[in-house]
């Protein structure tokens, strides 16, 4: 039974990373080719090997960053063979000099542990295994060049066909993350549960890495749009979520000061007041119906744009106004704190969703009580 049991999750394992291994097999095969049939070099291994080592590294990544990784393969490469030519193989310090340089150049440029690890491995393999050339530009340096080149193209030639798709994918993903967040927030203060509430900040937390995940995704999406001339038109819809996530950084940075809020609140052991946690559950539905308005504008659906704008600003001014129903009555200073954070998290939501910033801001102020500026 333990047996048939290896052997499902091995074939699952096939099943679903099929892609990436043929993606590799190929790259490889071809930077192969390329370097030994065309150009004509001897001992082409630092074709194929670059083409692995790049593109273990460059999935998914944007084209500049890739790039990143090609020219630091290749210039590791080209390193550790200036300096075998120099302190001649083999010696310590070649092996020193080589793997300090090849690590230095790799942390420099923000490689990941893996890679530098890679790239430490080949350049000693350079100058201490194989023997230097004798060109005026090193056979290696060409090899690392052309693996690098072939995986900078398959790795583009495999990243989704719909840029788009991604960008709505990696906003849907922020959004719901803030959304399940309020709602955590709301039942804990419900419940009066500091453990809970603690979670749920813990979760608010991990918020800046979602938006910082779309940010890299809209970069992308922008530059792949951008060479698609049958789908330029569509980056102003790229642009557009580009505005909505700057609001949409503000949001997490205000929720999280709001969770931080409910925290102390639930010191108190007690239920929070009722309209507080009507309040935080509106603001939620709101950051619901901003997602769906974001969504619909990747999509290029006007009508349900305006539809879903209208409705997260309505939820948006009625937590205000529901939270600002507390204040009269001198309540704690948490739920005084966690009011205001409501009101700012619904100026981001109007933000994130193009309504004008004066008008919004009179808007909201408006539902909080405040006379008019």
């Amino acid at each position: 039974m333990e047996l048939a049991v290896h052997v499902r999750e091995s074939v699952h394992r096939l099943r679903t990373g099929w892609r990436p291994l043929t993606e590799a097999t190929l790259a490889a095969s071809v930077a192969w080719f390329l370097d030994a049939d065309v150009i004509g070099h001897p001992q082409p291994f630092f074709a194929p090997a670059a083409a692995l080592i790049v593109l273990g590294q460059a999935r998914g990544q944007r084209v500049l960053r890739a790039l990143e990784v090609v020219l630091g393969v290749a210039g590791g490469v080209l390193v550790a063979d200036l300096v075998a030519r120099g302190l001649g193989p083999g010696s310590t310090l070649t092996v020193f000099s080589v793997t300090a340089a090849t690590l230095g150049f790799a942390t420099a440029v923000g490689a990941s542990t893996l890679f530098r690890v890679q790239a430490a491995v080949s350049a000693l393999y350079v100058a201490v295994v194989s023997p230097p050339g004798n060109g005026l530009v090193p056979y290696r340096f060409v090899d690392a060049l052309v693996g690098g080149g072939i995986a900078l193209l398959v790795n583009q030639a495999s990243r989704p066909g719909n840029p788009l798709a991604s960008v709505a994918e990696r906003s849907r993903a922020a959004l719901e993350g803030v959304g399940d967040v309020l709602r955590a927030c709301a039942a804990a203060l419900d419940d009066g549960e500091y453990d809970a509430a603690r979670a749920a900040l813990a979760r608010a937390r991990g918020l800046d890495d979602m938006i910082d995940e779309l940010r890299e995704t809209l970069a992308s999406a922008r530059e792949l749009l951008l060479v698609d001339v049958h789908r330029r038109a569509r980056l102003s819809r790229v642009f557009t979520i580009e505005t909505a996530t700057a609001a949409l950084d503000h949001l997490v940075r205000n929720v999280r000061v709001l969770v931080r809020a409910s925290v102390v609140l639930t010191r108190f052991r007690e239920p929070a007041p009722g309209p507080l946690l009507d309040a935080v559950r509106l603001l939620a539905e709101s950051v619901r119906r901003v997602e769906e308005a974001l969504i619909a504008e990747l999509a290029g659906d006007k009508d349900t744009v305006a539809l879903k704008v209208d409705a997260a600003e309505s939820a948006a001014l009625q937590a205000v106004q529901t939270g600002a129903g507390l204040l009269p009555s001198a309540p704690p200073l948490p739920v005084v704190m966690i009011v205001g954070q409501i009101r700012m998290a619904a100026v981001d939501l109007l933000r994130a969703v193009g309504r004008d910033d004066t008008e919004s801001l009179g808007r909201v102020d408006e539902a909080l009580g405040l006379p008019p500026s």
